[in-house]
């Protein structure tokens, strides 16, 4: 579906939560209605917003020029991948006001998602790398595809330096965890130029003490099972508990054909950024900068009954750790808040690997030389792109 944009100031739309006494979850905050209502809808508007857009080159140079009708979970995946790189270089608590000129990471993380075929986790990328996952250009991903994909771009991105975990079998496995983002590979210049990043945003006056110079910075993505037929109501409590979390970056899903990030809840009511808004191509200026009002939703969130997603289409939840010590704080909360409390579990936390699992292998920047070429998974499976495919270091 087409949705024109429509633009609208905080003040029309206060009035479109309830009233209530109950708490807002955004990704980890927590909000009152009667009393910072404001602050709510500006901490909704923070988040980087991405949409259908319309006119871009053509993907492959012969593809479509617009993802209207097809790219609305990889529109998703895109917005969750930006909240992990939000909270990596400018913080969790960083906000976005309308003509305020932002930090310099802000644009940068901003032209990573541009709807360029030389930009890391554009459009293009991403629909080019899902024809590995058996994905054709211009056919709808599930959220698995997208998390599959995100990781593997993820791994010629040297700049934000992230290790990307997709639970394998309903299972997170710490050890694994742990060797992948204290792996080898990664090296001190990269762990002393992901410390004087981390300072650069903070601030030269912020204390950085605590901080894990060698640890790569995680992305945790989880497939949740919330039933078969319908959503079951046991997970329900569980599935709102991840939403409170301060590593939380929410959660892709929705129903066949329409995704939706789901960004908090209120009640039983998930509240979600929608992408079927189809805007025109924007690209970067000369100086780097990007305009972008467009990149912020500024109308009414959307709110949802969480029984009415359809589970047919699998949710994936996200979950961003910055240093090992965020990673051992999200445990200890999966443990009190989700995995004690539940006897049907949405997913598993285990210590070891697996005995009867292939060994687990950090992945690893493919050596890429000419476009087309074959990538070889840690799995050994190897998979062929189109010749027009193109892998860029950033």
């Amino acid at each position: 579906m087409e949705y024109e944009n429509q633009i609208t100031i905080l003040s029309d739309y206060l009035e479109e939560f309830p009233e209530t006494d109950e708490p807002v979850w955004i990704l980890g905050r927590q909000h009152h209605l009667n009393t910072d209502k404001s602050k709510l809808l500006l901490d909704i508007s923070a988040r980087l917003w991405f949409t259908y857009r319309r006119k871009f080159s053509p993907i492959g140079g012969t593809g479509p020029s617009s993802d209207a009708g097809w790219g609305c979970m990889l529109r998703c995946g895109q917005m969750m991948l930006a909240q992990a790189l939000i909270c990596r270089h400018l913080g969790r608590d960083w906000q976005w006001e309308k003509h305020k000129k932002q930090p310099e990471e802000y644009h940068r993380i901003l032209r990573c998602f541009l709807d360029r075929k030389d930009c890391c986790y554009s459009i293009h990328q991403m629909a080019q790398m899902g024809v590995g996952e058996g994905k054709s250009i211009g056919e709808w991903f599930g959220p698995n595809t997208v998390a599959q994909v995100l990781k593997k771009l993820a791994l010629f991105d040297e700049w934000n330096s992230l290790a990307v975990y997709v639970s394998m079998d309903n299972t997170v496995v710490i050890e694994d965890i742990k060797k992948m983002c204290w792996s080898p590979a990664q090296s001190s210049s990269v762990a002393h130029s992901s410390a004087h990043l981390h300072r650069s945003a903070l601030g030269p006056n912020k204390n950085t003490a605590g901080l894990c110079p060698g640890w790569k910075p995680l992305l945790l993505i989880i497939p949740l099972r919330l039933g078969i037929n319908h959503i079951n109501p046991v997970y329900i409590d569980a599935f709102k508990e991840c939403f409170k979390m301060p590593q939380s970056l929410g959660a892709l899903g929705g129903k066949p054909n329409n995704a939706y990030y789901f960004i908090g809840f209120l009640g039983n009511e998930l509240i979600y950024l929608d992408p079927h808004t189809t805007q025109s191509f924007v690209d970067s200026e000369e100086n780097g900068t990007v305009d972008d009002k467009s990149f912020h939703c500024q109308q009414a969130p959307h709110r949802m009954k969480i029984m009415n997603l359809d589970p047919s289409v699998a949710l994936v939840g996200g979950f961003f750790c910055k240093e090992e010590c965020d990673f051992d704080n999200w445990c200890s909360l999966v443990q009190k808040e989700i995995l004690k409390q539940q006897s049907l579990r949405m997913f598993e936390l285990v210590q070891k690997h697996p005995p009867h699992w292939p060994p687990f292998i950090p992945p690893s920047k493919p050596e890429v030389t000419t476009t087309g070429a074959e990538l070889i998974e840690s799995t050994d499976k190897l998979f062929e792109l189109e010749e027009e495919f193109e892998i860029l270091s950033v």
